[in-house]
């Protein structure tokens, strides 16, 4: 099998415009949703990533129809469900898979489910999953895979016992067809979250408190068929601005979903990022003084993740590598998975100044001359901040396993010659 590289040549300002790609991590509970119904269902604004991909593939497997109708519109309708069809490999491939829980439960009143693959960036715990589908009437078998039955599901009042994004998104979908009232406290609350809640109103049902911690789902309505669009990927708009701050360089984010972004440019703010809001659309400009702004009374500042609306989590990796090209001192603390800042090594080959202080924990120095390198794609936000990495060190870099990249960012070295960048994708290997 063949393996990807990006070859890089670095060093060079970039400008003009992008798009972001439709949210990742709405796509996928959106299309897993699509299950909940029998009616046909479309979808604009998908992004074509391998994740999507692999789980339309999963709905074909158990016998929804599935058709790309363009770049990124996709046609499902699921008028017959067989969950014994259930591809098991491709399950292991993503961590999307265990969105199947519900809908499919829903559908054929039992399912197996593998453990599901995903990035390597340390345990990401399924107890939330499981005990939600309990509340609500489930019944589970753990061994070597998650066996759930239902003879059908009851509203609750339903405490999580971590605002876990994707048990949040199993539990409304479970939710939305199950009979009665069903109140989810502790919910999470992230952009993706909403856009799923939003897209099973358009199917026809009944939730309150959309965007809130505390969400209300009326269950047991019909749900029928829709168009709907998944908004814009916040996570993409936040790499963008870390890759205009490391090259420098001035560029604007169309359609930037600014509502969902106040975290972010928070964020980006205390590294010296200062972007301009215009309308629906996010300026970063170039010649930014770039200076690590200080607590009160001259302190180290820290900037840590938490769950929405705090700073995000997959956005992290993003700021480190920005980090490195400002002038000052930061801690940056990663407290949700204890394997995502081990990638730091690959900048400190690199030329960062980096010192990590544990598996959460990293203090940055700046800003570091970055030197070209050949270094691997861990994951997909890591793999994200090593390509902005080469865009900022003058010279030629490789980046190795760019299939991680292409899990979530959409034709990224298209999109990103078109602003000047100089990437190429090349094949490399073969059987």
């Amino acid at each position: 099998m063949s393996a990807l590289q990006f070859i890089v040549h670095g060093g060079h300002r970039l400008s003009g415009t992008i798009r972001p790609a439709g949210n990742k991590n709405a796509a996928l509970p959106i299309v897993a949703a699509t299950l909940l119904t029998d009616h046909p269902v479309t979808l604009t604004n998908v992004p074509r990533i391998r994740d999507v991909e692999a789980l339309v593939e999963l709905l074909r497997s158990v016998g929804a129809a599935a058709e790309w109708a363009g770049r990124n519109e996709l046609h499902v309708q699921a008028r017959t469900i067989d969950a014994s069809r259930l591809d098991p490999a491709l399950c292991a491939r993503i961590r999307a898979s265990i969105l199947l829980a519900a809908p499919l439960l829903v559908r054929a009143g039992a399912v197996t489910l593998p453990p599901p693959g995903g990035d390597v960036i340390g345990r990401r715990r399924l107890d939330t999953h499981f005990h939600v589908l309990r509340e609500l009437g489930a019944e589970f078998t753990l061994s070597d895979q998650y066996e759930l039955r239902a003879r059908g599901l009851t509203g609750a009042d339903v405490f999580l016992d971590e605002p876990s994004v994707t048990a949040t998104e199993n539990a409304l979908m479970a939710a939305a067809a199950a009979r009665g009232t069903t109140v989810l406290r502790n919910a999470a609350s992230e952009p993706h979250v909403q856009d799923l809640a939003r897209f099973l109103v358009a199917l026809g049902a009944r939730i309150d408190g959309i965007g809130t911690n505390t969400i209300t789902i009326e269950g047991g309505r019909p749900l029928g068929g829709t168009s709907y669009e998944i908004g814009p990927d916040h996570i993409e708009v936040g790499s963008f601005i870390g890759m205009a701050a490391v090259t420098n360089s001035e560029i604007r984010i169309e359609r930037a979903g600014v509502e969902h972004l106040r975290s972010t440019l928070m964020g980006f703010e205390r590294l010296g990022i200062v972007c301009r809001v215009e309308g629906a659309d996010l300026v970063v400009p170039a010649d930014q003084p770039r200076v690590i702004q200080s607590d009160l009374g001259g302190h180290v500042p820290k900037l840590e993740d938490q769950p929405w609306p705090a700073f995000p989590a997959d956005l992290m990796s993003i700021a480190i590598v920005t980090a490195t090209q400002c002038q000052g001192v930061i801690l940056m603390h990663e407290k949700m998975f204890e394997s995502r800042m081990f990638f730091v090594d690959k900048l400190v080959s690199m030329g960062a100044r980096i010192v990590l202080c544990d598996p959460h924990r990293a203090l940055v120095i700046g800003p570091s001359p970055l030197h070209p390198g050949s270094v691997d794609s861990p994951d997909i936000r890591a793999g994200m901040a090593m390509l902005l990495a080469a865009l900022a060190a003058p010279g030629r870099s490789t980046i190795h396993n760019v299939q991680q990249i292409e899990r979530g960012y959409e034709r990224i070295d298209e999109r990103l010659r078109a602003l000047g960048a100089r990437i190429e994708r090349v094949e490399v290997g073969g059987a």
